[in-house]
């Protein structure tokens, strides 16, 4: 028996469009946005730098969070305390009842914890260094999600932080696949992100390629150029080693056949001239899963949404597939930009996708656009022989990534 296979067993989705797996699969195939208008600062007066955004709407962190845990930590701990507990619930696992050395804990981030930091800094110019927290030194911290996860559940074995933009989430889920390899038995991994609070919006106001479109079904349209929004939320994965899985007798969303990055040592601020990065990860990706580009049933594609970044995914997958009309969907049409906790919801809704063998959507697109070629998945897609998935990554100063999954049919499991 191979110690390097590694499963997806559970799922935790926070994210704008729903919290939990049900809720959120179900809004994806209605292809509900959770793009939504920002309120304006101050109760308006001054011209908001984003204007839309991906927003979590009745996420009760009280049902996850108790109150004591609340006054230390940020939304995007938060985020990542529930999606964390509804992993744990969907593999049925039971920390408690583990070898607590033998599960591990690794998320990406990015921002870290905006609206806490953000309330401290004014306490400290409006009252003074007395009126700050003593948890400012952890709450705002881009770690505080592992470490509050790890402290929860008793999650005692090797834990991390993975810090790459928009690729994070796949960098992370490298990162437990080799943890699993180490011999660890299980790994909670993802990434949730808050970065809504009026001194994020700031920060990212100057981004390249944010969009200022006031309008929520406009304002992000990938494989046009019309820019992105940004959004909050994301997903964590419950991976578990293939003895475990056996001896758990587990059903599997999928495996994780592979994972591979690169970086494009570019200007922080934009993107690179080519994409040549972006095709050699994908293309490494594929080698280390063992498979060719025939082999892929769907791409989940990054969806930059600017005219940059647009030309080099479309120039991408016209090169790895010479021309075959793979289906390639965005389905973060529905949440907007992530951050680091994109790639995370990404890789959920590539695991739903091969459990239930359906696509799901990308909304509000242009079937028009210069990049029609591409064979884009504008409503649910039913495919019976929906095996194998590539999701690619990218994230803000020049990091690429790319992971393959393979559905529960095609895992070589005999767990269901």
């Amino acid at each position: 028996m191979r110690a390097s296979r590694a499963f997806i067993t559970g799922l935790g989705v926070v994210a704008p469009t729903g919290v939990g797996t049900t809720e959120h699969w179900e809004n994806s195939l209605r292809g509900a946005s959770g793009i939504a208008a920002l309120p304006e600062p101050g109760g308006g007066g001054h011209p908001a730098p984003v204007r839309t955004a991906g927003q979590v709407s009745g996420f009760d962190a009280d049902a996850f969070v108790d109150s004591r845990l609340a006054v230390q930590t940020d939304r995007g701990t938060w985020m990542a305390l529930a999606a964390a507990r509804l992993a744990l619930d969907d593999a049925r696992l039971t920390p408690d009842q583990e070898f607590p050395f033998d599960l591990s804990v690794v998320t990406a981030a990015g921002s870290g914890g905006n609206a806490f930091g953000q309330r401290e800094i004014q306490a400290l110019w409006s009252q003074g260094p007395r009126k700050v927290s003593a948890y400012q030194s952890i709450g705002w911290f881009y770690a505080a999600s592992t470490g509050q996860i790890s402290i929860r559940h008793q999650l005692k074995g090797a834990c991390g932080v993975l810090v790459s933009d928009g690729a994070g989430g796949i960098d992370a889920l490298a990162q437990a696949h080799r943890l699993i390899r180490r011999r660890t038995g299980a790994v909670l991994v993802g990434g949730t992100e808050a970065p809504l609070s009026p001194y994020a919006l700031v920060c990212q106001s100057d981004q390249y390629g944010i969009s200022r479109d006031p309008d929520p079904r406009t304002a992000y349209r990938p494989f046009s150029g019309a820019g992105f929004v940004p959004g909050e939320g994301g997903a964590m994965l419950m991976v578990e080693s293939e003895e475990r899985v056996r001896r758990r007798g587990l059903r599997v969303y999928a495996e994780i056949r592979s994972t591979a990055a690169t970086h494009d040592g570019w200007d922080p601020a934009e993107p690179p001239p080519d994409g040549t990065q972006f095709t050699r990860a994908v293309r490494e990706a594929l080698r280390r899963a063992d498979c060719t580009p025939d082999d892929i049933d769907v791409v989940f594609a990054d969806g930059a949404g600017t005219a940059v970044g647009d030309r080099q995914e479309a120039d991408m997958i016209r090169t790895v597939f010479g021309g075959r009309p793979v289906p390639v969907t965005v389905p973060k049409t529905m949440t907007g930009r992530l951050c680091s906790g994109g790639a995370s919801l990404d890789l959920a809704w590539a695991a739903l996708a091969l459990t239930h063998r359906v696509i799901p959507p990308s909304v509000n697109l242009d079937p028009a656009a210069e990049y029609a070629d591409l064979d884009l998945v504008l409503s649910p897609r039913e495919v019976p022989e929906l095996h194998t998935a590539l999701v690619v990554a990218r994230g803000t100063g020049g990091f690429n990534a790319a992971a393959v999954l393979r559905g529960p049919a095609g895992a070589g499991t005999d767990t269901g």
